[in-house]
């Protein structure tokens, strides 16, 4: 520790009349703070802007280093959080609602906009831009935003606060189901049918669910939930909210698988909509010989892969994808370089995510583990604790 020529209420008192002076700093000036460290106030100015930040800092009323201009290529900007439900415009005229956060966008109703089609937000603030798009036959699009948005796993709750996203298990018919739009809100209902054709004005979408739930136009593509699993994207109905009538939605899983997207869940995690029939191998997939011994470890397996891995990275096996399994006993073997250290798991897919069930932690570069399971999809996950280098995954089910 040492003693420092200014306390922090000095510092403080400092900022506060950059605050007042700083009205008119102009865009060239990108804030002030107070940086402890240092034991200063920092104005930062972009590149070629010293001068108006040299003046800024005088403005401050003192002297002896106590504001120092920094010099950094920094445009801050606000950044907006996309969440299922809420009003978009298209082209700065019609109006739809988000249906749920993907990596990169949402997802919404296709009849609402065009690939290339404009988006901006409730704020009217740029959003993003219609990347795919059907209808009909089917009703879903895909929009990109900018980098000024952040899609979230929630959807608004027009009753007040957010809903959490955790997946996209399909709920059967007869289950509880909201919806949230931008222009009645919050409402719910039953699912009535699976599979229904609808015959619209402008053509017939099928493979659409019926819902008991009102809405009216500009709810269109906003997000229908089941407890906190996604089910999909509002479509068209009848009726209105002031007399009740019929909705169809568009299911979320449909639109993921076909457009290979990635649903933002609540808690981080980023799960597939769900394995489908032929998403995976069938277990253990074979096409490669079985992995030869590594070293003198005795790690060998019904199938091999390799990889590289490294520090807080993370690789899913086999080749980004999972396989699937009748049950019974599983076995797998990890070696990594010498000085690097590893953690395996196995995953299996349980209410819509992929979900850890047998753990091995890596001891001089291997790691093994054995799991008795029960019939389903898995895969596992190589995850870099320390050191880097080539690894060797070797795996089998009996």
């Amino acid at each position: 520790p040492k003693r420092v020529a200014r306390g922090v209420a000095e510092l403080d008192a400092v900022k506060t009349r950059l605050d007042a002076a700083g009205a008119d700093a102009g865009p060239d000036i990108a804030g002030w703070y107070v940086d402890v460290a240092s034991n200063s106030v920092v104005v930062v100015a972009r590149p070629g802007a010293e001068a108006a930040g040299r003046r800024l800092a005088a403005a401050g009323g003192a002297g002896g280093g106590t504001v120092r201009v920094r010099t950094a290529d920094e445009a801050p900007r606000p950044l907006f959080d996309v969440r299922g439900g809420d009003a978009y415009f298209i082209n700065d005229a019609g109006r739809c609602s988000v249906g749920f956060s993907v990596v990169g966008g949402f997802v919404t109703a296709g009849h609402c906009g065009r690939p290339g089609d404009r988006t901006t937000g409730s704020n009217r603030v740029a959003q993003g831009t219609f990347a795919a798009s059907s209808f009909p036959g089917d009703d879903w699009a895909v929009v990109e935003v900018n980098g000024d948005w952040t899609p979230q796993g929630v959807v608004n709750d027009f009753n007040g606060g957010t809903v959490a996203v955790n997946g996209s298990t399909e709920a059967p018919v007869g289950a509880s189901i909201c919806r949230s739009g931008s222009t009645t809100g919050t409402r719910c209902g039953l699912v009535q049918a699976k599979n229904a054709t609808v015959n619209y004005p402008e053509g017939t979408v099928t493979g659409l669910t019926r819902t008991n739930v009102c809405a009216e136009p500009g709810d269109s593509g906003g997000a229908w939930l089941s407890g906190d699993q996604a089910q999909g994207v509002t479509s068209g109905g009848s009726g209105d909210c002031t007399r009740g009538g019929v909705t169809f939605f568009q299911p979320v899983n449909e639109i993921l698988q076909r457009n290979n997207l990635t649903l933002v869940t609540a808690g981080g995690q980023q799960p597939p909509a769900e394995p489908p029939a032929g998403g995976g191998e069938t277990a253990p997939p074979a096409a490669t010989p079985p992995a030869p011994p590594a070293a003198d470890t005795g790690c060998t397996g019904q199938v091999s892969r390799t990889g590289r891995i490294a520090a807080g990275r993370i690789q899913v096996q086999p080749d980004g994808r999972f396989f699937r399994v009748a049950g019974g006993a599983q076995e797998a073997c990890v070696t990594a370089p010498d000085g690097a250290r590893v953690v395996l798991e196995l995953q299996r897919f349980t209410d819509g995510a992929f979900r850890t069930v047998a753990r091995a932690d890596g001891a001089d570069g291997t790691a093994r583990l054995t799991a008795d399971t029960p019939a389903g999809a898995y895969r596992y996950r190589v995850v870099g604790l320390a050191g880097s280098g080539a690894y060797t995954l070797a795996f089998s089910a009996r």
